[in-house]
C-alpha cells in the first residue's frame, strides 16, 4: 500500500500561485490513479482534480479547470496541483488521494473511489 504526504501549502495573495506536491511512499506508485480534494471549513470534501496512472487522463472540476493544472512524475514518485489566480475562496486544506484501479472520468471525482489519503496541506488565500 502506499503512503501520502503533502507539502507546498501557505498562505498567498489573492490572485497568487502556489504549487502543492503529494509524494508517494511503499508502493507503485506509478499504478494509482490519483487525485487532489479539499475541504474548506464547515463545508464538504470538494473534488479538485484527478490524473490517471500514466498521465494520459486528467479531469477537474469545472470551476477550478481553467486555473488549476495537476500533473505527476513517477519516476519521482510526486504528483502536483499548480493553482494560479488564486481567490479567497480557494482556502481549503488539500488532500491527496490514490487507488489502484483504472481510470474512470465519473468515479475518480467521488472520495468513495479513493483507498489511500495523505494528512493534508492547508492553503489559505488572504489579503
Amino acid at each position: 500500500q502506499v503512503q501520502l504526504v503533502e507539502s507546498g501549502g501557505g498562505q498567498v495573495q489573492p490572485g497568487g500561485s502556489l504549487r502543492l506536491s503529494c509524494t508517494g511512499s511503499g508502493g507503485i506508485f506509478s499504478a494509482y490513479l490519483m487525485s487532489w480534494f479539499r475541504q474548506a471549513p464547515g463545508e464538504e470534501r470538494e473534488f479538485v482534480a484527478a490524473i490517471s496512472a500514466r498521465s494520459t487522463f486528467t479531469a477537474y472540476a469545472d470551476s477550478m479547470k481553467d486555473r488549476f493544472t495537476i500533473s505527476r512524475n513517477n519516476a519521482e514518485k510526486t504528483m502536483y496541483l499548480q493553482m494560479n489566480s488564486l481567490k479567497p475562496e480557494d482556502t481549503a486544506i488539500y488532500y491527496c488521494a490514490a487507488v489502484l484501479k483504472n481510470w474512470s472520468p465519473y468515479e475518480c471525482r467521488s472520495g468513495r473511489f479513493y483507498n489511500y489519503w495523505g494528512q493534508g496541506t492547508q492553503v489559505t488565500v488572504s489579503s
